[in-house]
C-alpha cells in the first residue's frame, strides 16, 4: 500500500469512527425531520438500513440516488437493465419518493437512502447483499464504498460529476488521500463530459476505469398518465393564443427578475401569460400569496385555478410536471442561474419540448451542457446576464417570429443530436465493465466454458452487443 493509500485509509478510519459517534445525533436529527414532514412518516427505519420489503432471491443491482434528478437520471438505465435483463432484481434507494416512485418499472424495488454510518450501512448491505452498486453523480460515502469493496461489491459511478467547489475541497491535502482511495475501488467511472473526466483523473481515478457515455440527463424520460396528460392539453386550451413565456425551477429571489420582466412585456401584451414554476413548492405559494395581496389575479396550481381572462401569472406549486408543461410554451428561462452562489438546473428537458431556452450565467456544472448544445448550434441556449438583457431578449422574441422559431428549432435539434445512443452507450460500458464481472459473483470456482453455459441466451446476446461497442 503506497503512503497516499495508508494516508487514505487513517483518514477513513477517522471519519468511520466519528461517523459512529454521532450516529445517535443524526438519528434524532431524522426524528426532527420526520416531526417537520420532511421524512416519509412510516419509513424512517430505512434511512438506518432496516428493510421494509423482503429480499427476493437471486442477483440484485442496487442503484443509489439521493436528489430527484440523480433519480430522474437512474432511470432510464434502468430501464434498460430491465429490458436486457428481466431475470435480476434491482433495488433503487432516494431520500425523496414523491415523482420518482410513479415513473419506476414494474418490479423495481424502492427504499430509502440509508445514511451513511457504520450500523446503517452495514445493516443494509447484509440484508439486501447486492451484486453491484452503482452510484449516481457524486455520492461519494466513504462507509458505503469501503464496506462494500470489502464486501466484494462491483462499484460503478453513473454520471460522474465534482464541482468546483467541491474539486478544490476533495484536492486539499486532508481529504485528497481518502478521495484517492474511494476513486480506486470503483471499476467503472462515467463522467458526465470529458472535463469531470479529468478532475477525476486529477483526483487519482485510475484511468482505466474512466469511460465516457454521455450525459445521462439528456435521457430523462417522465411517463405521464392520461389525467396529467389531459390535464396539460386542458391548459393549452385556456391559454388559447396568448402570448406566454414560462420562468422555470426559480429560487428564492429570482422571482423578482421574472416578475419584473412579466411587468414590462404585459405593457406590449395585455394578454400576456407568464407561468412561473419554482424550484420548490411552498415558494409557489408564496408568491401566489405576495401577489394576491397585491391585488393580482394569480392562478395557482395545486388549487386548480383556471387561466381566464384579466389573469396573468399562473403559478405551478406541484412536483413532477415540468417536462409536460414545457409543452404550453415557446419560451423557456432556466432559474437557479441569475444570482451568485446559485448552480443552474438542467435545460435539456425545455429543448426537448422546443423551447426557446435562455438562463442565467450562474449554471455550475450545466455549463457543459450548455457548451454542447452552442457548439452544435450557437441559437440553442441564450444566457443573459439579468433582467434587462432578459427583457430585450423576451420582446425580441415576441416582436419576431422567424427569431423565435429559430431559436426552437435550434435547441431540438442540439437536444436529439446529444441525447442520441446515450442510455445505449451506458448500458454497454456499465455491462462490460461492471455487471458481468458482479453476476460471475457466486459462480466462482467454475470454468469460463461451464460459467458460458450458465447463462442465458439474452445474456449471451447482451456479451454480444456489448463486445460489438466496445
Amino acid at each position: 500500500m503506497g503512503g497516499v493509500a495508508r494516508k487514505g485509509m487513517l483518514v477513513y478510519e477517522i471519519y468511520r469512527a466519528l461517523s459512529y459517534v454521532v450516529s445517535p445525533l443524526l438519528q434524532l436529527h431524522l426524528r426532527w425531520r420526520k416531526i417537520r414532514g420532511l421524512e416519509h412518516p412510516t419509513r424512517l427505519p430505512e434511512r438506518l438500513g432496516r428493510p421494509s420489503l423482503t429480499r427476493p432471491p437471486g442477483p440484485l443491482l442496487w442503484f443509489h440516488a439521493v436528489s430527484l434528478g440523480e433519480g430522474m437520471a437512474a432511470i432510464p438505465v434502468i430501464k434498460e437493465c430491465v429490458k436486457w435483463r428481466p431475470d435480476l432484481n434491482i433495488l433503487l434507494t432516494t431520500a425523496t419518493i414523491e415523482v420518482i416512485i410513479n415513473q419506476l418499472p414494474t418490479g423495481v424495488l424502492h427504499q430509502f437512502s440509508p445514511i451513511d454510518t457504520p450500523a446503517a450501512m452495514d445493516a443494509f448491505l447484509d440484508y439486501w447483499n447486492p451484486n453491484a452498486i452503482m452510484l449516481l453523480e457524486c455520492e461519494l460515502w466513504p462507509n458505503l464504498i469501503m464496506v462494500s469493496s470489502r464486501k466484494g461489491i462491483q462499484l460503478a459511478l453513473l454520471n460522474a460529476r465534482v464541482s468546483m467547489k467541491s474539486f478544490k475541497l476533495w484536492s486539499a491535502p486532508v481529504l485528497f488521500p481518502l478521495i484517492s482511495l474511494l476513486l480506486s475501488k470503483f471499476s467503472l467511472i462515467i463522467p458526465l463530459s470529458s472535463m469531470q473526466g479529468i478532475h477525476f483523473q486529477l483526483l487519482q481515478a485510475p484511468p482505466f476505469i474512466i469511460n465516457f457515455a454521455g450525459d445521462l440527463k439528456y435521457a430523462v424520460e417522465y411517463d405521464a398518465s392520461k389525467e396529467e396528460l389531459r390535464s396539460i392539453d386542458d391548459l393549452k386550451v385556456q391559454l388559447g393564443h396568448r402570448k406566454v413565456w414560462m420562468a422555470s425551477s426559480i429560487h428564492r429571489g429570482e422571482e423578482e427578475v421574472m416578475l419584473g420582466v412579466h411587468k414590462v412585456l404585459k405593457q406590449v401584451y395585455p394578454d400576456l401569460v407568464t407561468i412561473i414554476v419554482p424550484r420548490y413548492p411552498q415558494h409557489g405559494k408564496d408568491i401566489a400569496q405576495k401577489l394576491q395581496k397585491e391585488g393580482q389575479l394569480v392562478a395557482l396550481r395545486s388549487q386548480h385555478q383556471k387561466i381566464v381572462p384579466g389573469r396573468n401569472i399562473y403559478v405551478v406549486d406541484t412536483l413532477g410536471e415540468l417536462r409536460h408543461l414545457y409543452r404550453l410554451t415557446p419560451v423557456a428561462v432556466i432559474g437557479g442561474s441569475f444570482f451568485p452562489g446559485l448552480a443552474g438546473h438542467n435545460i435539456s428537458e425545455a429543448a426537448a419540448a422546443g423551447c426557446a431556452v435562455l438562463t442565467g450565467y450562474h449554471v455550475g456544472h450545466f455549463s457543459h451542457m450548455i457548451r454542447e448544445m452552442q457548439r452544435l448550434n450557437p441559437l440553442s441556449v441564450l444566457q443573459v446576464t439579468g433582467k434587462l438583457e432578459l427583457e430585450e431578449a423576451m420582446l425580441k422574441f415576441f416582436s419576431d417570429a422567424k427569431v423565435l422559431e429559430a431559436r426552437q428549432t435550434a435547441s431540438k435539434q442540439a437536444f436529439h443530436a446529444l441525447s442520441n445512443g446515450i442510455i445505449a452507450n451506458a448500458w454497454n460500458v456499465l455491462y462490460f465493465h461492471v455487471l458481468n464481472k458482479a453476476l460471475l459473483k457466486g459462480k466462482s470456482g467454475v470454468t469460463i466454458a461451464t460459467a458460458i453455459k450458465s447463462y442465458s441466451k439474452k445474456e449471451l446476446l447482451a456479451f454480444k452487443l456489448v463486445d460489438a461497442a466496445v
